[in-house]
């Protein structure tokens, strides 16, 4: 059996359980969802067993009970197949009034008509993403997210890491069965992933007969438009181009499926009371779980990324907010960007549960980073109250510290949550 590799996800489930009666897992396929539950469950159902899944499902209609015995923690690994668990379950957590009964792993969004109660105050929700460059070891974690929102801003560390391992680390992805493949095996693991995708996933999660090619080429716009607001109508132009005919509702019919799959992750827009009459843009960022997905509908690799330092800007920013998403949900935050219409913006807007945040700007290499904290210094000024805890630029450098205007620059292969 394989070393589990330890994950950020692994305490924040644990705490959990000792809130909760049960606790839903979701994320894209091949993440890692099922192994980490396994490192706490103490009886395993299967619901997607090849030989027994029909027979489950049906069961799940007849005798729902019968599936939910067993010790417990009990893991119910695609608990989507059967809705009806959803429910049992949670009538199961009132008549035992206890914690810690059931870990549920999907990864699918649930049609929510097929259950008659959402679980609040007895099933937490977790959305787990593939690894972070942390918990591949990628990064040192000689600087901790939670210590920059304590207050220590006295940074000081050296990155392991240059330009050609990020861009190894981007077109790699964070899948842990792609951490100790070769390059070349990992890129076609991700290209079958990708091809899965289009070709049934598309059209499983509810029956409706989406065309491969077309998945395909949205996702190849989404591609070349990552880390921007790019609009439907420039995907629309885009598929135009390729010959594709589609209007806007299907379109965004395509990609709230992609988004039920959990292969597209939009960043939001953050908006507060700001000392300025410039109108907050509230248009999402176009990002995916994991940048290797649009590095490999891109073709990207080595050669090509450095010819092409624009696309590789994108890309890195990418997977820079994956890694806060992940460590941000470790200390109880979520990560956001901002962007008004005079074009003043942040790239991520980290805001915690207790109202602090922190700002940051991302920039590959060195040669922007000035113009990053003035940017950042800008925004501060024009927060009425509350302000942000730290201003950051995060970068694909080696030298972490603290500027002179108190700004500080961090490489994110020195980040931790």
């Amino acid at each position: 059996m394989k070393e589990y590799l330890k994950r950020t996800i692994d305490d924040v489930l644990k705490e959990e359980l000792e809130a909760f009666g049960a606790v839903l897992i979701t994320g894209p396929k091949w993440c890692g969802k099922t192994t980490t539950a396994f490192q706490i469950a103490k009886s395993t159902l299967f619901m997607h067993d090849p030989n027994l899944k029909d027979n489950l499902i049906e069961l799940a209609k007849l005798n729902v009970n019968e599936l939910l015995k067993g010790d417990k923690p009990r893991l119910i690994d695609e608990w989507q197949s059967a809705p009806e668990l959803w429910d049992a379950i949670r009538f199961d957590i009132d008549q035992k009034g206890e914690e810690g009964l059931y870990i549920l792993t999907g990864s699918t969004i649930v049609d929510e008509s097929k259950i008659s109660h959402s679980g609040a105050g007895r099933i937490s929700r977790l959305n787990m993403r593939t690894m972070s460059l942390y918990e591949t070891s990628h990064s040192n974690g000689a600087i901790s997210l939670s210590n920059l929102f304590d207050g220590e801003h006295n940074i000081s560390s050296q990155s392991k890491l240059g330009l050609e391992e990020y861009i190894d680390l981007i077109i790699r992805g964070g899948w842990p069965n792609t951490i100790n493949k070769s390059l070349n095996i990992a890129i076609r693991q991700i290209k079958g992933y990708v091809d899965i995708v289009c070709k049934s996933d598309i059209r499983e999660i509810d029956g409706v007969q989406r065309d491969e090619i077309k998945t395909k080429a949205i996702l190849k716009s989404l591609s070349r438009h990552i880390s921007t607001s790019a609009a439907y109508t420039t995907i629309l132009a885009d598929l135009k181009e390729n010959d594709i005919s589609m209007d806007i509702d299907t379109l965004r019919n395509y990609i709230n499926v992609l988004k039920k799959l959990y292969i597209i992750e939009d960043l939001p827009a953050w908006s507060t009371k700001l000392r300025s009459k410039s109108v907050i843009r509230l248009k999402n960022k176009r990002h995916f779980v994991d940048p290797a997905i649009g590095a490999s509908l891109l073709n990207a690799n080595r050669k090509n990324l450095l010819g092409d330092l624009n696309t590789l800007g994108f890309l890195f920013e990418s997977l820079v907010i994956r890694d806060l998403r992940i460590y941000s949900q470790y200390i109880d935050g979520n990560v956001s960007h901002y962007r008004d219409s005079s074009g003043l913006e942040a790239d991520a807007v980290i805001q915690l549960d207790d109202g602090r945040w922190g700002a940051i700007e991302v920039k590959l290499g060195l040669q922007h980073v000035d113009d990053a904290a003035r940017n950042l210094i800008k925004l501060e000024k024009l927060v009425k109250k509350n302000k942000p805890t730290f201003l950051a630029v995060i970068t694909g450098t080696k030298y972490a510290y603290k500027r002179e205007d108190g700004v500080l620059v961090i490489p994110i292969g020195c980040l931790r949550p």
